[in-house]
């Protein structure tokens, strides 16, 4: 059910938001059809309007649009019904039916002309902005960032809105920049469509039989590129013309181009990969053999450090079993001279004869204990020799050491 069949008369603005509640209920109520399909709504409060499909977020640029128009085309009541609406998709709608999020069109309209000339990057035009003249003469008008918020907050994703000036001032023009990629065609797109709606169109502005009144706008094409105005200037300045076949070929070459680097790079990566891999192994390699090498060294090291302590663990052995016996043929020796002088001192007193043998064999005996004094001293040095032996076969032992540990680092 529309409200087609409701009082015409309108409403006054203070009554607008008691009105606006009032068709909100109405709506939450199923009074007035807005969901058709799946994906398809429509506006119970335009039936006779051209377009009678939209997609969630179009019919809430529409309504939103609409609401919020200054156009005195516009009746109070029409703006309260379109406001109620907003309200319904936003808080009804929305939960249940509506995106969560916005959705990212990531390929280009399939619903428009691929082979349609259009103004690249994406532009949209918007005329009859009202302006007025200033006290210089200068004629001024709203600023481009008060549109851009407007529209913003009618859910289109605009860049910036940038107003045309002239010598005369404000021209009541400006252009929308919208983003370079396929979402800023689809946001362009939608917002074309809304101004198709709300009948403030390109060829509702181009009409030459109706008074006109509030914003006009629609996407930009090489029509207006080509337009010897302000517009058209600003246009060739900014841009160019291309068509979205010519666009998609453009990007799929910039995408076989960066794939074909890629693979280039990917190949010079694998190439110095695989280098790298032969130096690790070289590497790995040489640093195996030097370790094989560094543990034969060692293992000579040790064989060679158990024979020098064996040989020379027997050679003392050897010095000191000979010591031990030369030690004990002295202490045998002493001990016989010791039992000749006293049996000497016996015979002390025997005849001239026997004292003058005696004294020989006393000055022998002597002679015979100052050797065995010397050989003492000789068994002595010996002991003292076989002690030096052993240090200098310690050191010996330390160098050897040393040169090995010298001979792995060099390896390294």
């Amino acid at each position: 059910m529309d409200n087609s069949s409701e009082d015409d008369t309108d409403i006054s603005e203070s009554e607008m938001d008691e009105y606006e509640d009032k068709s909100y209920e109405e709506l939450k109520s199923g009074r007035h059809q807005v969901k058709v399909a799946d994906e398809a709504f429509t506006c119970p409060y335009c039936p006779k309007k051209r377009k009678r499909d939209y997609l969630y977020k179009e019919l809430l640029q529409h309504a939103s649009g609409v609401g919020k128009s200054s156009s005195e085309k516009r009746s109070a009541k029409e703006k309260a019904n379109h406001l109620a609406l907003v309200k319904y998709l936003e808080k009804d709608l929305a939960t249940m039916d509506g995106p969560s999020e916005p959705v990212i069109e990531d390929d280009p309209p399939a619903n428009c002309n691929h082979n349609e000339n259009f103004v690249w990057p994406w532009a949209g035009i918007v005329v009859n902005i009202p302006t007025r003249r200033a006290d210089d003469g200068r004629f001024v008008g709203e600023s481009g960032s008060k549109l851009r918020d407007e529209y913003r907050n009618r859910g289109f994703n605009v860049v910036r809105v940038h107003p045309l000036w002239n010598y005369r001032g404000h021209s009541g023009t400006a252009i929308v920049e919208f983003n370079k990629d396929w979402p800023g065609l689809h946001n362009a797109m939608s917002f074309e469509r809304a101004y198709e709606a709300d009948h403030h169109g390109k060829k509702d502005w181009h009409a030459k039989n109706e008074l006109k009144s509030g914003l006009y706008a629609w996407v930009a094409r090489a029509d207006d590129y080509n337009s010897n105005n302000i517009i058209g200037e600003y246009l060739r300045k900014t841009g160019d013309v291309k068509t979205i076949s010519e666009i998609m070929e453009e990007e799929a070459r910039k995408q076989d181009k960066l794939v074909s680097n890629l693979t280039n790079i990917i190949e010079t990566k694998n190439k110095h990969l695989k280098e790298m891999e032969v130096r690790c192994s070289e590497t790995s390699i040489s640093l195996n053999n030097s370790i094989e090498e560094k543990d034969k060294l060692l293992q000579a090291y040790n064989e060679e450090i158990r024979k020098i302590q064996s040989s020379a663990r027997d050679h003392y052995q050897r010095i000191f079993n000979d010591h031990e016996k030369l030690k004990m043929q002295l202490e045998s020796h002493k001990r016989e001279l010791e039992l000749r002088r006293v049996e000497l001192e016996k015979r002390e007193s025997q005849n001239e004869s026997d004292r003058k043998m005696l004294a020989e064999e006393i000055e022998k005996n002597a002679m015979k204990n100052n050797s065995l004094q010397l050989a003492a001293l000789e068994q002595q040095k010996a002991d003292e020799n076989v002690m030096k032996l052993a240090e200098d076969q310690q050191r010996q032992k330390e160098q050897l050491h040393n040169k090995i540990i010298q001979a792995g680092k060099t390896t390294r």
